[in-house]
């Protein structure tokens, strides 16, 4: 009896020790204030990031030298290395044609701009445009389409297109007045 009790100490000394081995590449990993997949490569996750497109995620992985590597293996010097990379492309001679905010209207400078202050940048322009009553500016405040498009029978908020056949009148009996 006294052998089966020492085995089971050491059983439940080995699971802890399995416990604590955690993959890391199956976690969520916090970049550019996104929530991105771990199990993804550096090229792929950052693309979850709004403001990141295809050729952009593309170039950062290939300037930051990760491009084989899963975001889940990366530690935190190279996660901070990446989200400078996004915040300053031209530190890193990323082409400025890759850029998502070439000629800041406001600064006059090429930059790119990601996650919540794309969304922001986004407003700010649109509201502007309605303030200076521009063509875009009154087609957005009144809800319309902003790019050319036609509104014949598209972009129709209710109702049916065509046209509406009057409803027949119901006859009276024979023997009741009518009213005034």
């Amino acid at each position: 009896m006294e052998q089966k009790e020492q085995k089971k100490p050491e059983q439940k000394a080995e699971q802890p020790k399995e416990a604590k081995a955690v993959d890391r590449s199956q976690q969520i990993i916090r970049l550019v204030e996104t929530n991105v997949d771990g199990r993804k490569t550096v090229a792929a996750g950052i693309r979850e990031i709004s403001g990141v497109s295809f050729m952009f995620g593309n170039a950062v992985a290939k300037v930051s030298g990760l491009e084989d590597r899963r975001l889940g293996d990366l530690d935190e010097h190279q996660l901070r290395m990446l989200e400078d990379i996004i915040a300053n492309p031209a530190k890193y001679s990323i082409p400025v044609w890759l850029y998502n905010r070439r000629f800041d209207p406001v600064t006059g400078k090429d930059g790119h701009v990601s996650a919540s202050t794309l969304d922001l940048t986004t407003k700010m322009d649109i509201n502007e445009m309605k303030k200076i009553k521009t063509y875009k500016g009154i087609r957005h405040s009144l809800g319309l389409p902003v790019r050319g498009q036609r509104t014949k029978s598209s972009f129709r908020t209710g109702g049916i297109v065509g046209v509406k056949k009057k409803a027949k009148q119901a006859t009276a009996p024979a023997g009741t007045p009518e009213k005034k």
